[in-house]
This record gives structure tokens, sequence and C-alpha cells, in this order.
């Protein structure tokens, strides 16, 4: 007789399959605890045998044998039957095998009654096995794994990944004595993703400040060691080494790769739970399309900056696969959540996890004084469930209602394999009827589902409710908890307590000295810092003996410092809290608030780390690589400031944004930011960038690149209280950026709601040295690894650069600035006329004389611009400028001679004055490796040489270089087409723009840079007819757009052409287009995946419209070739007076504004009409 589980509907079936695969896990989970207690090997395969039969499809009809070196090891029971499954292993010392055999017979699976997971299952077990009697056999041969002979590598070998992933490594190894003390469910997490993908969640999240539950004395609290690799090969490696509880794949730009090793890993691994985390919401369809089209992922989130999803991701597991066991037990407890919303669980789970570990803190402390009973306390917090449909859902509900403090459920999440609009009504419903008084809460993002709410006598909130955390405080119950540090005298009596380390380090410093004697006598120091995880301090102090001081105020000031250098230590290359000691340190970036660091501040932390944790420097040592002193306030702040200020009405309200800033300006921050903001003013009285850091900024899907505000300010002016009134001003300024009239345009063009940004501020110091009154760098610029232009021999990949004397200011406005590859940083990219006529003539510092700033006058104010012999008169021009020689039309490195000065970085490029470009190149391909895509760098350079002869090169910002990576194949037969309307040998990505309505041609011939402003505010007149038309256009014009130095070009900002489609730079006869990369305007348009060409026409390099061979005063035209067919009008002022008049005034002067505003209001008068006037009657 055959049987198998009643499975029922698919529906049923899968939840069957899930419980399977949850078993697995758990049995694989339990092995790896087993193995880890290293006890002698007959115990621990007798052990292990016991837990075999659990994991099995019919485990009460399963048992189990190990066979290993003549012994054999069985379960309860144990018979040989003909239903078996084997898995055979060989070690260095012998061989085994391990045996599954059923006592009864069911129907065909995989392999007999075997599923094909369970033969995936045994194969890992006996993997595991194998390895932990390998292990054992190394270490009684006086081998250890992992040894390496001691000296050090030579790491100008490595490649930049390698390099990378050693500091990966090395950046999690102070954890791994953490995890190893004491194993807990998840404790091995394996992270395919970039590696800034990695750094954003485990660095910034700081991952382990959620992961609450210090245990006292020896115990430790066991936080998942995070492995982070960046591809296939090495996740297959790592997976071939160790045994991961979870692995988590993040989905970036690129979606497919993720979802082929996600099926792959699968396949091998089908027991490991493996999550995706998605960078973007609007994946969220194509993930459940690839789930119905098979691929074999457990869950997906969503994260958006908020590291805590990383969190809840692992505790969600972990709660799913105890549950069953902790119930059992009788000490936990089971809450129940019901949502279908990827997005809205992301958010929402992390959230519910935050407050039922908030209110255990607090409620540990009402505890009983008996450690055991807090630490059993805090293992039997309750389970958090989630469930997406209506099948988990009651399944969940059959299974542990006796075990379920409460349930919270959306009111509409799929029935049957369909959305039911009252689905979370019928649930709740079921289990009032059951369970009376069960806390039950509904929730719904439409306010008018509270009625329903309200007829099952449960609670309500909107999803969308500002009082969301309190509604679900009154469902958390929960017990979890820190220790504290109770100093006593010798008497045992109390002195003080503390409740952190900061209070220990503080309490450490007053206390009497009979009570550090009392203390260190019982050696309590080291057991509490043992059980916080401070484990290196705790080792340094538990040797040490009171004998081994000459008095106790030496033990005292050993304590102290041994443990501000751990702090200090620990700190390097991180986002600290706020402390006044550490406000002035550059090895670390501290935080003023809390809540997200933003994109920019992101960028940053990162920064930090490659310089101090990752040791940029050892690949450089010709130069000091640096960042500067940093300092990050957190969303939080913004929060508060719109919340306390009630700035939202205001902000829905008011569009005159001037007028928008002066009411920001009223508002005020938070006392606890003043405070820090004033200690800060204190301690430093250099130069400040006030920065803005908005959740979205320099992101993968949009840079938002100097869309929102920055402010430089001297901050010397001799009153501190002035100086904080700036700082705060600047602060209110960068918040009120936001909803400036270029950044409500931009989030319109990219289809963002501003609603849902925040705005982080990074306070960061000025690179640079005094001269009088003013204050700048020797060098600033951008850097990108990747060339959309290149030239000569160079190759896209080989980067770029440009740099300037001065602020980065002159570079990112477009202006004049040097252009060089770090690759081939002596070829000369342009001829010499060029290199004179385009040389840096200025540059920007910040005004020291201005110490009343006034920062409504806009960003510059602290800012003044200068002539580049202004520079020179510093002596700042040293090593950046050459000298042009009339008399043989040649350059000269240095200002030796007379001559016309030309900023081309000669003695630094071509001989090494600094090893720039190496360090550009070296930095630029070491970032790009750790954030899997092209990068742009911002940087500085100090030429002033410390004792070590070193110059400094101070690394400011690292963010994705955005562009149009969509590929499109496109055949060249095709292109050349008698149609044809203009031609680009120079454009950025490559695609097809099927939208485009008209063309706005600036013509090169009537181009007049006298007239570029006014140019600018024509076309931006134009723009806001086709924006309010919803028509796309192609921009064509001569010289650089965006540039801000209006000989260049035609100095629009990027919202004055938003709906610009494609954007045409055209070269004029004594000016050759360079584009504007590494400009913020260049950053926004690239990212729109908009249409970015360049066209010379006199070198061949391209061709652009032609208008027709006369024009309507019959003065002939160039031969326009085949474009005959194009209606063009060449509109004189009287010819336009006689038809439509003067527009701006009835004044007689009839000009190109005139045209600009018929365009914008025809008067009644088409263009067919206007076109008559002229005799052309051909128009369509």
């Amino acid at each position: 007789m055959t049987e198998n589980p009643d499975t029922g509907n698919g529906f049923s079936r899968d939840i069957h399959d899930q419980q399977e695969r949850l078993k697995e896990l758990a049995c694989i989970n339990r092995t790896t605890q087993i193995l880890k207690e290293r006890k002698p090997l007959e115990e621990t395969l007798m052990h292990l045998v016991l837990e075999l039969p659990g994991a099995w499809q019919y485990p009460d009809y399963a048992v189990a044998r190990i066979r290993y070196q003549q012994k054999s090891f069985e379960s309860p029971g144990f018979a040989e039957t003909n239903w078996k499954l084997v898995q055979d292993f060989t070690t260095i010392d012998g061989k085994g095998s391990v045996e599954i055999f059923y006592t009864r017979e069911f129907l065909s699976e995989y392999e007999g009654p075997f599923l094909k997971e369970e033969r995936d299952l045994i194969r890992n077990f006996s993997n595991l096995v194998t390895g932990y009697i390998n292990s054992l056999a190394a270490g009684n041969s006086g081998l250890k794994s992992g040894d390496t002979p001691d000296n050090k590598e030579d790491i100008s070998s490595l490649s930049s990944r390698k390099l990378l992933q050693k500091f990966l490594d090395r950046h999690n190894a102070e954890r791994d004595v953490f995890h190893d003390l004491m194993p807990f469910m998840v404790r091995e997490i394996l992270l395919v993703a970039s590696l800034y993908d990695a750094y954003s969640i485990e660095g910034e999240g700081r991952f382990s400040d959620h992961m609450l539950g210090e245990y006292y004395q020896m115990s430790l609290t066991t936080l998942p060691r995070i492995t982070g690799v960046s591809g296939e090969d090495e996740a297959f490696s790592r997976l071939g080494a160790r045994h991961y509880d979870m692995i988590i794949i993040m989905v970036g730009v690129d979606k497919t790769k993720p979802m082929s090793l996600c099926h792959k890993i699968k396949e091998k691994y089908p027991y490991i739970p493996t999550f995706l985390l998605l960078n973007n919401p609007g994946d969220i369809p194509f993930v459940q399309e690839q789930k119905t089209l098979g691929i074999p992922f457990d869950n997906y989130f969503v994260w958006t900056g908020e590291s805590k999803v990383f969190f809840a991701m692992a505790k969600l597991l972990e709660d799913q696969v105890n549950v069953e066991n902790d119930t059992k037990k009788g000490l936990t407890g089971v809450i129940l959540i019901i949502e279908d919303a990827a997005d809205y669980y992301s958010t929402y789970v992390p959230m519910l996890y935050t407050l039922v570990l908030e209110q255990t803190r607090i409620l540990i402390e009402d505890v009983s004084s008996d450690e055991l009973y807090k630490v059993l306390k805090l293992r039997a917090r309750p389970k958090i469930l989630l469930a997406t449909t209506w099948e988990e859902a009651m399944s969940v509900y059959a299974k542990y209602k006796d075990r379920l403090l409460g349930v919270i459920s959306d009111m509409r999440f799929p029935r049957n394999g369909v959305l039911n609009d009252k689905a979370g009504y019928d649930l709740i419903r079921h289990i009032r009827e059951e369970q009376t008084n069960l806390p039950t809460l509904l929730q719904s993002s439409d306010p008018g589902n509270a009625v329903y709410a309200e007829q099952l006598k449960a609670s309500f909130i909107n999803k969308n409710s500002e009082t969301l955390l309190q509604d679900l405080k009154s469902f958390i119950t929960y017990y979890l908890g820190f220790g504290h540090f109770v100093y006593r005298d010798t008497k045992g009596r109390q002195i003080a307590v503390a409740k952190s380390m900061r209070e220990f380090e503080a309490f450490l410093k007053t206390v009497p000295e009979d009570s550090l004697v009392y203390h260190a006598m019982k050696n309590h120091f080291s057991l509490w810092l043992m059980a916080r995880g401070e484990v290196k301090v705790a080792k340094q102090i538990n040797p040490v003996k009171i004998s081994d001081f000459r008095s106790l105020k030496e033990m005292r000031e050993f304590l102290i410092e041994v443990i501000r250098r751990r702090r200090r230590e620990m700190n390097k290359g991180k986002v600290v809290n706020f402390d006044e000691s550490l406000m002035i340190d550059e090895s670390n970036v501290v935080s003023l608030a809390g809540g997200s660091l933003g994109g920019k501040g992101r960028g940053l932390a990162f920064v930090s780390t490659l310089i101090h944790s990752f040791e940029l420097g050892r690949l450089l040592p010709g130069i000091n690589i640096k960042s500067p002193l940093t300092a990050i306030i957190g969303t939080d702040e913004f929060d508060h400031f719109m919340e306390s200020n009630h700035m939202w009405d205001v902000v829905n309200r008011e569009k005159d944004f001037g007028e928008l800033q002066k009411r920001f300006l009223s508002g005020t921050l938070s006392s606890a930011l003043e405070s820090k903001l004033r200690i800060f003013i204190k301690l430093y009285n250099q130069p400040l960038a006030v920065r803005s850091s908005s959740l979205f900024e320099d992101s993968l899907s949009q840079p938002f690149s100097g869309v929102f505000g920055t402010y430089l300010l001297p901050n010397n002016h001799p009153d501190t209280e002035v100086r904080l009134r700036q700082l705060i001003s600047a602060i209110k300024l960068v918040f009120s950026s936001i909803y400036s009239d270029n950044s409500r345009i931009y989030f319109e063009a990219i289809n963002y709601k501003i609603e849902q940004e925040k705005m982080a501020v990074v306070i960061q110091a000025v690179v640079g040295k005094k001269y009088d009154e003013i204050f700048y760098p020797h060098i600033s610029g951008t850097a990108q690894s990747f060339n959309f232009y290149p030239v000569a021999n160079m190759t896209p990949h080989d980067g770029f650069a440009i740099a300037a004397v001065g602020l980065g200011q002159y570079v990112l406005d477009g202006e004049r600035a040097f252009r060089f590859s770090p690759s081939f940083p002596a070829l000369d990219i342009m001829s010499i006329e060029d290199l004179i006529r385009y040389s840096q003539v200025e540059f920007y510092a910040v005004n020291l004389a201005r110490r009343d700033v006034d920062l409504l006058e806009g960003e510059s104010a602290g800012l003044v611009k200068l002539d580049i012999s202004r520079a020179e008169a510093d002596g700042a021009l040293k090593h950046c400028a050459s000298v042009f020689s009339m008399d043989n039309d040649t350059v000269s490195p240095g200002l030796d001679v007379p001559g016309p000065r030309v900023i081309n970085f000669a003695n630094i490029l071509k001989y090494d004055y600094i090893p720039l470009a190496p360090t550009l190149k070296k930095v630029l391909e070491v970032v790009r490796e750790a954030f899997g895509a092209p990068v742009e760098i911002e940087f500085a350079v100090d030429l002033t040489r410390d004792e070590n002869d070193k110059a400094s090169f101070y690394l400011l910002q690292i963010k994705p270089l955005v562009g149009s990576g969509a590929g499109y194949a496109i055949d060249p037969e095709t292109v050349y087409t008698d149609d044809m309307l203009l031609v680009s040998r120079k454009s950025m990505g490559n695609g097809l723009i099927n939208d485009i309505t008209d063309i706005i041609y600036v013509e090169p011939e009537k181009f007049d840079n006298l007239k570029t402003n006014e140019m600018a505010e024509e076309i931006d007149a134009i723009n806001r007819k086709m924006l309010a038309e919803g028509r796309k256009y192609i921009l064509i014009g001569p010289g650089r757009w965006g540039t801000k130095d209006r000989f260049l070009g035609i100095p629009v900002a990027w919202p004055q052409i938003s709906n610009a489609r494609v954007i045409v730079e055209v070269s004029l006869p004594d000016y050759h287009v360079d584009a504007s990369q590494g400009s913020h305007f260049f950053h926004n348009v690239t990212s729109m995946n908009i249409g970015y060409l360049s066209v010379n026409q006199y070198t061949g390099d391209g061709t652009i419209p032609r208008l027709p061979a006369t024009d309507i005063d019959g003065n002939i035209r160039p031969k326009d070739g085949n474009y005959d067919g194009i209606a063009r009008i060449d509109i004189g002022a009287y010819e336009f007076s006689q038809c439509v008049g003067d527009l701006q005034g009835e004044d007689g002067d009839v000009d190109g504004s005139d045209l600009v505003q018929w365009w914008i209001d025809p008067k009644g008068i088409g263009l067919q009409a206007l076109a008559a006037c002229f005799g052309r009657d051909d128009c369509q």
C-alpha cells in the first residue's frame, strides 16, 4: 500500500513544500550548531543521527544511520528496508556513509519515495560531516584552518577586486570572534551584491546596532556574520567552503544576472533560503513576473537606503524557522502579519521589529535582577510571522492559534489566487469568532475601511498615518534588554549604574579607588566587557593584576586608555555618533542626528571607510590619501524641522521660493542639534561647505546633481554665535532647496514625488590654504572611470579627469578647465592653439573678507571669482601652470620665463611632481570595482609637502556615473539614408527615442556669444510651452550647453531644457566642442537617458540640419542637399512686424523676443498664416 500527503489544491501544496524546505533548513542549522560544539567525534555523530529523521517528508516513518570507520550510529527504531537514500563520503582518515530508510512504502517521487531536495539535503549534510571530521584531523596534526605564513602580502600584485574582497574579510574579521563564541540561528549570511551596495547596508546602517540583546557575564549576542561577494564565482567558492543560513541577492541596475544566479544557487543549494533585495521599487513587477516564470527565490524585499530591512529579513527568517520549536516549549508567542505588498512590508516589518526591540529594552529593566532570567526572557521573545495570502495566514493561525499575541492584517490581499478587497475583514472576523479577546488590527491605505474595523471591534490604522508607530506600540510585548554595569564599593553597596560603554567610561573616571579595587579583584571589568562583545578590550584587561601598577591612579589611567584606544580603533573609517572628542578627527564621519545619511552622505561615509579601513593609501605610497573633516545631519532632523515648524503646509501652499526660503530661515532646529553645532563651531574655525544629501541624491537611477543647495561659509567671524547662526542658516537653506523651482521641475521631469524626498545635510571642511583674505586649494576637479568621448588611442575605460586651480565649483559649472586621461597624462588631447584659447583664466575661492555673509544672495555668497593672476601672486601656480612662447609656439612647464600663462598641470602630469595621475587611476579603479558600475569622484589636492615629503590628495565625493546603459541593436546599413537629418560620430550610449515632435535649433551662422544669456531665456520660454503641451524635442545649438561661461555656449540650467529628449552640441569655426563631462549639467542630462551628441562639421565628425537654398528675401543659402522639403522661414524684423507686429509693447522694436512671444501665444496667427506673409504657401 502506498501513501502520499494530502496536498489538496495548489495553494496547499505550496504551503506543504514551504514547510518541507523549512524542515530541511532547520536540520542544517541544528547540524552546524552541533558541529560547532566540538565535542568528541562519536558523541557528535550520535547527536547528528538523532536530528536526521525529522528533516524528511515522513518523519514518523524515517530512521537514520551514520557509518564511519567500522562504527555505526543509529536513530531509535532503526531497521533496514528497501526504501533507502544513501550518501557516501570520504575523509582524510577513512570512508563513511549517511543512510535514510523509510519503514513503510510511499508514492514514488524524485528518487524512490524521496524528494530531489532530500537528495540535496543528504549530500550537503555529508559535506558538513566530512569537513568537520577533516578539521579534527587537521587540528590533531597541528594545522589550523586559515593559517598563513607570517609575512606581509605584496598587495601591489592583487587586483582591485581581490583587494576589496580582502578588505571585506578584514572588515568582518573582528565580528568573527563574537560569532564563534555563541551560535545563533541566522549567523552566516552570504550577500551577493556590488561591494558598494554591501557597504551601504552593513557600513551605513551599522547592522550591529539593530541586533539588540547583549547577554551578561560570558555570554555574547551573536550577530550574523555577513560575507560579501560581488560575483557568481566568488559566491559558489564561499558556498563550497562554508554553510550559509541565508543568501541575499541584491537586484540593481542589472536585473538579469541576479535571476540567473538565483536559479543556479537554488539548483545546488535548494534548502538555503534565498531572498532578493531590490534597489528600486519599480522592479517589483519584474520580480513578480520572474516568480511566475519559475525563478526559485523564497522572498523579496525593497531597500531604499534604510538598512533596517536587512535586519528584518534575517529576523523574519529566524522566526519562521524557530517558531514551531519555540512555541512547543511554551516560551514564546506569535505576532501574525498579513501583507502582500513588498514595498510596504519592506518598510512595515523593519518598523515593527524596531518597536518590538525598543519596547523590550524598556521592559527588560523592570524584570528580576537575576541575570539568567534576563537571558531566558531574551531568548523567549515573540516570533513575528509574515503571510502574504489568505491560505498562508489561515495555515499559521490554525497551527499557532493558542500562541497568538496579536494579528495585524492588511485589508486587501490574495485569496484563492485572486486579490480580495475584503480578505482582511473576513480573516479577522473568523479569528474574533474563535478568540474574542485576541488583539487584532486592520490596516489599510483607504481610511474608509475604518468602518469594517469598527464592526469587528478591531483597531484600525491608516498605512499612511503619521501616528503609525504609536498605534503599533499597543501590540508589542517583547522581552529583551541590556545588562548594566553596577559600580559598588568594597562592601558591595551601589555607587553608580552604567547603561552603556560611554557611561562605563565616564564613571570609571570618577568612582572612588576602593570601587576600582573591588571590581578589579573580582575581574568584573573584563567579564562585563566580554558580555558586551568587547572581546579585545576584555582580553587586554583580564590578565592584568592590581599589583602590576605602582598606584591605583595608574591603574585607572590604564583602564581608561584601553577603552579610549579601542573606541578610536573601532570608529576609524566609520560613522560614529556625536562626541566632542571625535568632532575634529578626520578618520571618521560624525553623525549629528539620526536617520538616513542620504546619497551623498552615504558616499562620503564609504570614502572614509575606503581610506581608513581599506587603507587605500597602502596602494599609493607616494602621496597622502585623505578625506576632509566630515559631519552628517541625518534625515531625522529634517523630519523634526518640518513637523515642529509646521512646514508641510507651507511648502504645499507657498510657490515663491524666495519667500519659502525666508520661512525656513524663521524655523528652529532641535535644541539637541544646536548644542552639538555650538560645540563644533567652537572647535573648528576654518571654511566649511554645507552640502545637500537627499535620499535620492547620487543614486543609481537619478543623480540629482547640482539640483539641491550647497553653501560655503568663511566661518571666520570672531563671534562664535555669529558663526553658529550662519551655519544654522545654511542648514535650513539646504533643507529648503528640495522645494526650489529647479528641484520641482526636476522631480516633475523624472516622475518622482517630491513628498517622498528627505534631506540630510553634510558639513565638510573645505580643503585648501589661506592666502590673505581668500581660501582655496591648489587643485580641484572631477574624474570619471568611463570616458564617453575618448580621443586618439584612448578607450572609454581609460577614464578621464578635469582639473582646475581653486575650488571645484569652477569644474562643476562646466567652465574652462583642463582635461586629461589618468591613463595617458602626458598625452596632449588638444592643439596648442586650443590649449591657450581655452585655458583657465579665473578661479573660485572662499571670500574670507566677507565675515557677515548673507546666504539669501545665493549659493555663491561666500565665494569670490578672481583672475588667475591672483593665484600666481599667491604662489599657487608654481606647479600648475606653463608658459607659452610666441617665438617658437611651444609651451614650457613652470613660471620661470615671461609669457602668457597656460593652466595644464604639466609639471605634475608630465614630469610627476606628485603622482596625481596614478592616484586618480588607482582610486577610480578601486571605487569602480566597489560600486560594480562606472563612477565619478570629486577631489582636491594640497601640494604642500608634509614631514614625509608627501603632498595630499583629498577624496571629496564618490557617486555612480549614471548614463544610458541600455543596449540597442543598430544595423549601420539602415542608418545612412536619404532622409537622415543629423549625424554625430560622438554620442553617449545608444538607443531608440521615438517620442520627438519638434526641433529647437540655434543657427550656428547667427550665433552671437554676447547674447547667450538672452538665448537661454528664450529657450526657457519655449521649453515651458513644450512642457505644458507635452511635446518632446531635439535641442541643437553651437558651443557647450549648460556652461556657466556664457562665451563657451548657451548657459542654460537643466530645468530650462527639461523637455528635450536629445541635446546636440555643434562646433563653431573658432571653437570645437568638448562635452560637459564632469559637470552637474552633464550628470543630470545623461541620467535622464537623454541623447547627448556632439557634431564638428568642420572636421567631418557629423552633419547638422541645413536650411533651404534661399531665404524669403531670395538670398542664396548654401546648397542644402536633400532637405528642400523642410519648410524654413527666415523671419526678418520688418517682415515679422508686417504680419504680427510688436508683441513686446508696440514700440516698433521688433526682434527675436517678439518671435518667442508669438511662439508662446500666436495671437490667432498660425504658422501657415505667418508663412503665407512671406510668400510660402507650401507649409503643411
